[in-house]
């Protein structure tokens, strides 16, 4: 699949920044929830992890995420989950279980069936999207990674995975809100990193979400608020929606308000 050989692009960019950092710039406080660049990478490797033992067999997958989900339905946050679970790794040891995990999942997803059903924590899902949704964790969470060392990051045309996952979720974000989704879908039409316009539904003047393939991905992954971004919206569907927008799964989460997130120049 070229969706395994995007993730593993993806990862790839990240770690050629987090790899040259030593074990007190690992623990760098970023503005993802003040979660440190060495948490980042934990629950990068952690859902990797899972992804690998999904993919080999969903009983595998299974028996790794009960205690995991019993857990947080006790009320202990994911980080603290995640930090038990990892025990005493960290730091560069981290980085490097992290580094060949992603290449395992990069292996066993691009020899896979694109239609193969995957287990997850929510519905399963195709290995396709099973795979474009470990891109967009990589990309969404290494946003912030990139922000506190106040890079900019070179994207590429591979992100196309992720404003499709972000495209696709559209209804979701108005279900998991327990809301009616309202019709039609906005048109979507995005300049892509290589200067392609990119578009997704009919046509409608009235009804339009517009502007950089990049920032599209910023809001739906919400590393960005909307007003931090240069996207534009036409009509009251596709301001509720970017207002809203959350490609992933899990419970409605609020995204980052105004100028909360933001690359660091100082």
């Amino acid at each position: 699949m070229q969706q395994a050989s995007d993730f593993l692009e993806e990862s790839q960019a990240l770690a050629a920044i987090i790899e040259s950092l030593d074990e007190a710039e690992l623990k760098t406080t970023t503005l993802f929830m003040d979660w440190t660049i060495e948490d980042i990478v934990g629950h990068l490797h952690m859902f990797n992890h899972a992804a690998n033992l999904a993919l080999r067999e969903e009983n595998l997958f299974q028996k790794f995420f009960a205690p995991i989900a019993e857990d947080l339905n006790k009320g202990k946050s994911l980080l603290s989950v995640q930090r038990d679970w990892l025990g005493d790794t960290s730091g560069i040891d981290l980085v490097n279980l992290w580094k060949a995990g992603y290449r395992a999942v990069a292996n066993g997803y691009g020899d896979a069936d694109p239609k193969t059903r995957i287990a997850w924590a929510g519905p399963d899902m195709s290995a396709r999207s099973s795979i474009t949704a470990r891109q967009m964790e990589t990309w969404a969470h290494g946003q912030g990674v990139f922000d506190v060392l106040g890079l900019v990051r070179e994207d590429k045309d591979r992100i196309k995975n992720i404003v499709h996952l972000g495209v696709n979720t559209f209804g979701w974000t108005f279900i998991n809100r327990k809301q009616e989704v309202p019709q039609p879908a906005p048109h979507v039409v995005l300049n892509s990193p290589s200067g392609e316009t990119w578009q997704w539904n009919e046509p409608q003047g009235d009804n339009l979400v517009s502007g950089s393939a990049v920032e599209f991905c910023q809001v739906v992954t919400q590393t960005r608020n909307i007003d931090d971004t240069n996207i534009k919206t036409i009509g009251d569907i596709a301001g509720r929606w970017m207002a809203n927008a959350q490609c992933f799964a899990g419970p409605p989460v609020e995204g980052p308000k105004p100028g909360e997130r933001y690359r660091v120049t100082s």
